[in-house]
């Protein structure tokens, strides 16, 4: 392959920002070399002599235990991290396939890393190839602590400072001066040196806190923490940054930090007594989001586990109407579809459902399950699964119908394949059963493959549907931000990211009748299918990883923040190289959208 590499430079990140006097030196030091499928480039533990640019082909990036942990293409430089650090490959890189490779000498790498900052932000931002953390112990402080302490100044009375902590229920006060911790005043201080030593209700905090307390900062690890907790005998470990407090944790932070995961709120759900009881353990979700993020969790980890609670929420629901209602007169299956029915729910979720009912159910009958609907959509409601707003719900006489008015539905929306069609079935083809009768869906799930994907101009329909949601990518390597409103200068992860992918899978699931119901399933179906090529379906499941670990990472953010979670992420807020990777993850969609609008063959 032959290119001019001073061009290369002005087109690839973050060469491309460099002066024109310095890329012009910088190509001159570049050399290419071709390297085979299968052949190792450097390997771990070996001496690294160069930086990698990817000319053409692709490279694998395993670790240690030889797990896959990246996979590169065209642009993506690569073998930073041995350099940076001694020298020594930190990882195994592989041709994958038969690539050209760009070679920037160590020599020539350091320099330009030290001589711009921009370049080094770039590779000081690649986060290490590593197993993923799964123990709350080896979690950062920043991650899990309080934020915002509740804090008094050292002239503060202990009758003040007594109500504070119980106006606001808390266990302490840092005692501070311009935000940096002078000491730390717990209700054990207030009983034991204040109470029992009958000090006046006026005496300053001064007297009775512990001065200088023991402080972390907020890379430390909770590990850290529970060893102090235990060396020391304290219960509660401000957070200092640079000499200003930035949080708290306590013990019984951690106890609550313990109790809240997935095991235990499914536990918790499957005992409770009432919908108000159900509502307050959901509550528990958001700070679960922020752990299992802050763990490393990959995306798919996170919104299984969430969706799983928003299961368990249903089937309790629907056990607490039966109980309420008697048992069913006929048998009916519950289903939802949407983010639930992919088992892909985050912190943002409205409920999408409906009801197939037997064939034999009447009028009569439909009373019990209109009842029952209502029964569970408000226990949704109350819990945090907001009503949809297009009605897309069991609530919804049209979505709770017998099985062969199903049928009708679909068979009509295959052979009038109209807008209203292509939106409903885009919705109802995600179905998945949450409770109640299965053998009711299965049927149907494959009568309804097997006839849209014999149908040309349905699935050429629902294709063009599919294209309407598009990558937010604007000129100059740019994004395509929201022009006005409240959220102005942003992206929207979901519409602009994540629902291009969701709806690429459908289609590959209605070309190759995949029963999958969840995104990356199915686009993992469809390439072991050959309905799209290996490369293209590798390349779109990348980007659909980065996005939606990049959404789930900003609502974890805004939730430590105090903050009600969306969608909608400032790019402003990423670095150099995460907007860089970002944007290339939306260039793969829309590559992949232009595929899926002129399909001939494997979709690559």
């Amino acid at each position: 392959m032959t290119i001019d590499l001073a061009t290369l430079l002005t087109q690839t990140h973050p060469y491309d920002g460099l002066p024109p006097e310095d890329q012009a030196q910088l190509a001159g030091e570049l050399s290419e070399q071709r390297f085979d499928k299968d052949q190792v480039i450097y390997q771990i533990g070996r001496q690294q002599q160069s930086l990698y640019l990817i000319l053409e082909g692709r490279v694998d990036i395993t670790d240690a235990a030889g797990e896959l942990v990246s996979i590169l293409g065209p642009r993506n430089s690569f073998g930073e991290r041995g350099l940076m650090k001694d020298g020594i490959a930190a990882t195994t890189a592989t041709a994958a396939e038969p690539c050209t490779l760009v070679l920037i000498p160590t020599a020539t790498f350091h320099r330009i890393v030290s001589d711009h900052p921009s370049v080094k932000r770039f590779f000081d931002r690649t986060r290490p190839a590593t197993s993923r953390r799964h123990d709350l112990t080896t979690m950062a402080l920043a991650e899990v602590m309080t934020p915002t302490p509740l804090t008094c100044p050292p002239e503060t009375s202990l009758i003040e400072a007594a109500r504070l902590m119980r106006d606001h229920a808390v266990s302490c006060l840092i005692i501070t001066r311009n935000n940096v911790p002078d000491g730390i005043l717990t209700t054990r201080d207030l009983t034991n040196k204040a109470l029992a030593e009958g000090l006046p209700y006026d005496t300053p905090v001064t007297r009775v806190m512990t001065a200088d307390p023991v402080t972390l900062p907020p890379t430390a690890l909770v590990a850290d923490v529970l060893h102090a907790m235990i060396e020391r005998g304290i219960t509660h470990m401000p957070v200092v940054d640079g000499g200003k407090l930035v949080g708290i944790l306590t013990q019984t932070d951690l106890t609550r930090i313990q109790a809240t995961s997935s095991d235990a709120l499914i536990r918790d759900i499957t005992q409770a007594v009432n919908r108000a009881e159900l509502a307050q353990i959901v509550g528990r979700i958001p700070q679960l989001l922020v752990q299992l993020v802050g763990a490393d969790n990959p995306h798919q980890v996170v919104t299984r586990l969430i969706t799983d609670i928003g299961d368990a929420t249903t089937r309790r629901l629907l056990a607490m109407a039966e109980d309420r209602f008697g048992p069913p007169p006929v048998p009916y299956l519950w289903l939802a579809c949407g983010s639930q029915g992919r088992q892909e729910q985050t912190g943002v979720s409205d409920q999408d459902n409906c009801l197939i009912l037997d064939d034999t159910a009447t009028v009569e009958d439909d009373r019990y399950f209109a009842a029952l609907a209502k029964f569970v959509s408000d226990g949704l409601d109350e819990a945090g699964y907001f009503y949809c707003p297009g009605d897309m719900m069991a609530t919804n006489p049209k979505w709770r119908q017998p099985l062969r008015v199903w049928r009708q539905y679909f068979n009509g929306w295959i052979t009038t394949p109209d807008p209203e069609a292509q939106m409903l079935a885009s919705v109802m083809y995600d179905l998945r059963p949450i409770g109640g009768q299965h053998s009711l869906f299965a049927g149907l799930q494959e009568d309804t493959l097997a006839k849209s994907a014999r149908n040309s101009i349905f699935v050429a329909h629902m294709v063009s549907n599919s294209l309407k949601h598009t990558p937010p990518l604007g000129l100059l390597r740019g994004f395509a931000t929201v022009r006005s409103g409240e959220h102005k200068n942003t992206i929207d992860l979901k519409h602009n990211g994540v629902v291009p992918v969701v709806d690429l899978g459908r289609i590959y699931a209605l070309r190759g009748q995949l029963t999958q119901a969840n995104t990356r399933a199915r686009l993992a179906a469809a390439m072991e299918a050959g309905i799209i090529s290996t490369a293209g379906g590798r390349d779109l499941i990348d980007a659909y990883d980065m996005i939606a670990d990049t959404r789930l990472a900003h609502q974890a953010e805004q939730i430590k923040r105090s903050e009600a979670p969306d969608n909608f992420m400032a790019p402003a807020t990423l670095s150099d190289f995460e907007r860089s990777h970002l944007r290339d993850a939306f260039v793969v969609i829309k590559t992949m959208q232009s595929a899926a609008g002129s399909r001939s063959g494997p979709l690559s």
